[in-house]
Formats: C-alpha cells, structure tokens, sequence
C-alpha cells in the first residue's frame, strides 16, 4: 500500500475518507531503554492505554526454523508485502545498520538497456549521476545506486545491456527499488 500512502500524503487537498485508511504503525521505541523483547511490550501497552484505532504496535511473531520464515516470507509477499524485518530479541536499541534488526525481502533481477547517461551533482559531478534505462516492454527508468567507483568514472555505453535487480513491480510496472548489478555480457 505504499503508492497508495504515498498519493494521499502528497494530496494538496484531502478527502477525510483517505486519511481513515491511514494507520500509523510502531515498530520501535527508540528512546526505551531494555530488550527489543521489553520494547515490544511497552509498545503493546501504549498502544493499548491510548486506544486510539490508528495507532498500532505490529504484532511480532517469532519462528523457531528456517522453513517457518522462508514460509512467511512467502504469504507476505504473496500479499504484495515487500518483506521481513527480522530483530534479536535481547538487542539494545542503537542507530544505523546492524545485525540486530535485518530486512528480509526477495530480490528480482532482470536485463535493460542503457539509452542515457545522466550527469552527476554534487560530489557526483563529472561522473554519471544515473541511467537512463527502457526494458523489453518499453518501459524507462533511471537507476542511480549499485555502482563502484570505477563504474561511476566509466558507466556502462548508450545501448548496453544490464543486469539490475529489484523488488516487485509498481502500479506502472517499474521496478521498486532497482539497484545496478553488472553490465550483462
């Protein structure tokens, strides 16, 4: 439901009826201090005293093999969820990336061909800033992460073929959240 999120946000005039499809979901409570375990309960308990129908914990669940996950990755995709987010139950909260809190989503690949090379900006002047890409079904896209160093020095040539990879498709049937693999040989 993200595209549908994302166009009542972006609304400059709202119907009342949009906003009641709109929940806000907790996740974490980054200022609590204990287990992500304790979290999850003070997080229950908030949104249970606030009763308030818009504010909700996401319910955690936890699986005992990798069968149960790879399972439940499946439904959820299955129901155009994107993934997984998958926690320690005994981490601390602390920001940025660790191995305490994971997402687990599918990735797709598929093959492109390059019709432009945008410039960079900023830090990225001089070099490419992104591709400019048409798929099979003539659909055009950009792709500007996945790249080394070197390919952003020396991007793949007008008319190559790529190799990228993404997670589903949106309404428009570009992919979401594309990121640059190689250039196909």
């Amino acid at each position: 439901t993200f595209e549908r999120l994302s166009g009542i946000i972006r609304k400059k005039i709202t119907d009342e009826r949009d906003w009641q499809q709109v929940n806000y979901m907790l996740f974490e409570l980054p200022e609590s201090s204990g287990t992500f375990t304790q979290r999850v309960h003070k997080m229950v308990n908030l949104t249970t005293y606030a009763n308030i129908p818009w504010l909700q914990a996401i319910p955690q669940i936890r699986l005992h093999s990798e069968e149960a996950l790879l399972n439940m990755l499946e439904d959820i995709v299955n129901i155009d969820g994107e993934g997984l987010m998958l926690h320690r139950a005994d981490s601390l909260y602390h920001s940025g990336r660790s191995d305490d809190l994971l997402k687990l989503k599918p990735w797709q690949d598929a093959e492109t061909t390059v019709i432009e090379i945008l410039p960079g900006k900023g830090k990225f002047s001089g070099m490419m800033g992104a591709l400019l890409l048409k798929d099979k079904s003539g659909h055009i896209f950009r792709i500007g992460n996945g790249f080394s160093n070197s390919e952003w020095r020396n991007p793949p040539p007008h008319g190559s073929v790529i190799t990228y990879k993404f997670t589903g498709t949106s309404k428009k049937q570009l992919p979401r959240f594309a990121i640059f693999l190689r250039t196909y040989q």
